[in-house]
């Protein structure tokens, strides 16, 4: 490997490598966009991520770049059926190695979001709990009333506490309130296990794409 390669090797391992980034976190997905994609940023404003869910498949399909240019894919994102609420999404890097998959947690998360985090073997890492449902309730309706509707951004934020194995709330992820577009904000609560990090992003992000559809 020549020396320009090492240097851009190293660049991706680094911006690829989620727990060495500053938190709190944002999501931002824009208002108008037919896509369903946002940017992730961190604490210092930097963007991280640029994830994007291809339109009109049959089976879900997410790509993470490094940056909305879309020049370098660091993850992809991939139902394992047709659409299905009950589907696993399964986590690969740039070299197709699999990290891990997250889903839903069965008929819990009809009515509060409910999924799980799982690493390369199926054993629960994380799971993601809605803590406040009726929020997302009442952002939904409000939305459909003319008007009204402009302010529901201020007024219904749902909230998503990150659990470990062992009950302790790890992270929270919550909607900001915001005129245009829907911003979210994730907060570290606790230490994450060495390699944890990676897949705990990646099952955020394909989350917030699948809340997003619901409200």
């Amino acid at each position: 490997m020549s020396n320009e390669e090492q240097l851009l090797d190293s660049n991706f391992t680094k911006k690829a490598d989620f727990k060495e980034f500053e938190f709190p976190m944002t999501f931002e997905f824009k208002i108008g966009s037919l896509a369903n994609d946002f940017t992730a940023k961190d604490a210092s404003g930097n963007t991280i991520a640029y994830v994007r869910q291809k339109m009109f498949k049959l089976k879900e399909a997410i790509k993470v770049y490094s940056d909305d240019t879309k020049t370098s894919l660091q993850y992809e994102i991939n139902a394992d059926r047709i659409i299905d609420f009950n589907a696993s999404y399964e986590f690969t890097n740039s070299n197709g190695t699999v990290l891990g998959s997250v889903g839903r947690k069965g008929m819990k998360s009809i009515w509060k979001a409910n999924y799980q985090i799982f690493d390369v073997n199926k054993t629960p890492e994380f799971s993601i709990i809605e803590e406040n449902p009726w929020a997302k309730v009442g952002d939904v309706l409000l939305c459909e009333i003319p008007l009204l509707g402009l302010i529901s951004g201020y007024v219904f934020n749902p909230k998503y506490g990150v659990l470990s194995t062992e009950g302790t709330t790890v992270a929270r992820i919550s909607k900001l309130p915001s005129f245009f577009g829907r911003k979210f904000k994730l907060e570290k609560l606790e230490n994450f296990k060495e390699g944890d990090s990676e897949r705990l992003m990646l099952g955020l992000m394909m989350m917030m794409l699948l809340e997003r559809r619901r409200g």
